[in-house]
């Protein structure tokens, strides 16, 4: 079963396709995704690798936790599910 890997301090030089090929080294990358900002179309800095199995991800994460991928020390883990958040339309405002 595909493991998802978070990756975090992503360089903003990096791309998807080097994000593949450094993952590609620990085995099967199934999926490479950098986030992109909608508003500036910047990289948000992470983004997430989905490995083929558990064994190639445990790898993955022992190979590139901690090191160094275009210049920047990234920090690499199993991801998480994402947490439910309130709409943003149901924040208190204050009296501007």
């Amino acid at each position: 079963m595909a493991k998802k890997l978070f990756v975090g301090s992503i360089s903003w030089n990096t791309t998807e396709e080097t994000l593949r090929d450094a993952f590609a080294q620990a085995g099967t990358v199934d999926s490479a995704v950098i986030i992109m900002d909608k508003f500036s179309g910047r990289s948000k800095g992470f983004g997430f690798v989905e490995m083929t199995n558990d064994e190639e991800a445990d790898k993955a994460i022992e190979m590139w936790n901690g090191k160094e991928l275009d210049g920047r020390t990234i920090v690499v883990n199993e991801a998480r599910p994402r947490e439910d958040r309130p709409p943003r339309g149901d924040r208190p405002r204050g009296n501007w």
